[in-house]
């Protein structure tokens, strides 16, 4: 089974986990191409870490004419709710995580579609005529919120596109409408694959980590909480628990000193491209830093590296998505797996 090792930093002291201590990770995946028969996906170079998503891909078109294409990278769906901030990377900008996109080596420049839904409904022409930014989490739409006047303020409050927030802004608390719609993303451009040529498509972009301030699935001297459904999503064996509870004995509090981190990549979107199989397949995951342990599902790994961890495969069709769970020491102390 595929084991590996990330990092990441959740800056809270370690403690018996419970869900109010949780940031919930973004799944997030590759690049779509509008469904053809003739573009093959002739390789594919994924690397992942809690630092940065790369992905490098050989497409060619197999047949004697040039074949026009819609390329889109679908960005996560996040929601505006103040109780559930996801892991967001960038947390001011539409581009919330860094997507950068070259074809051939030269940078491109997607153009960026956006929407926005509350309810089901779409909500975007309400909020650009109040001159609100369909991003829902940066300062810029709280302040384009608090100058709405008061019958739309009721209004969207009513359609469930805000809803009233009170927290303690460092002067006390204060009530404010905040975002409540949900945004959907996708950056797009249209690519030429030349008749029986090869093209080389590169993105990087930075992954949503959630995480929790300690271990959710292992308290009180016994695997429990989390454990079952952690046991399915990772693929955590012997040795990853093993050093869990190992973890656990050393502390005298009797919890694992760790913080839990997770990373979701959506491999299962593709396929729509000449026989729906990835030619090569290589997969990479950094773990970051040796102290660190994880878990996640996949066959016939190799360590390549002291903190690198690689998978291959031909002719390989993605049956699952890819789960990754991340244990980083939160003393400093701890061995690698």
């Amino acid at each position: 089974m595929l084991r590996t090792v990330l990092t990441a930093a959740l800056a809270i002291m370690a403690a018996p986990a419970f869900a109010n201590d949780s940031v919930a990770e973004l799944g997030t995946g590759g690049l779509i191409l509008s469904r053809s028969n003739a573009v093959a996906m002739q390789s594919e170079d994924l690397f992942i870490s809690p630092e940065k998503v790369a992905v490098d891909y050989v497409f060619r078109n197999n047949t004697d004419k040039d074949v026009s294409s819609i390329v889109a990278f679908p960005m996560p769906d996040i929601e505006g709710d103040p109780n559930e901030m996801p892991a967001i990377p960038e947390a001011q900008s539409d581009n919330f995580l860094g997507f950068e996109v070259t074809i051939g080596g030269v940078d491109a420049k997607p153009q960026l579609e956006q929407r926005a839904f509350a309810l089901g409904i779409d909500i975007t022409t309400d909020l650009k005529a109040q001159n609100v930014p369909l991003y829902p989490f940066g300062d810029a739409a709280k302040a384009a919120l608090a100058k709405l006047p008061k019958d739309v303020a009721e209004d969207w409050e009513n359609r469930g596109i805000i809803i009233e927030d009170t927290a303690d802004d460092g002067s006390g608390m204060q009530t404010a409408f905040a975002p409540f719609w949900q945004l959907r993303s996708t950056y797009w451009w249209r690519s030429t694959f030349p008749a029986n040529k090869e093209v080389h498509v590169s993105h990087r972009y930075k992954p949503s980590v959630g995480g929790t301030s300690s271990v959710s699935f292992f308290y009180d001297g016994q695997f429990q909480g989390q454990y079952a459904a952690y046991k399915t999503r990772y693929c955590m064996d012997q040795t990853f628990e093993n050093a869990v509870r190992k973890a656990a004995k050393a502390n005298p509090d009797g919890y694992p000193k760790y913080y839990e981190s997770r990373i979701a990549y959506i491999l299962t979107t593709g396929g729509n491209w000449a026989s729906g199989n990835i030619g090569n397949f290589k997969l990479t995951i950094d773990k970051g830093n040796v102290k660190n342990l994880v878990s996640f599902c996949g066959d016939n790994v190799k360590k390549v590296g002291p903190t690198t961890f690689e998978i291959t495969a031909k002719d390989f069709y993605p049956e699952r998505d890819i789960d990754i769970l991340l244990l980083e020491p939160s003393d400093n102390g701890g061995n690698g797996g």
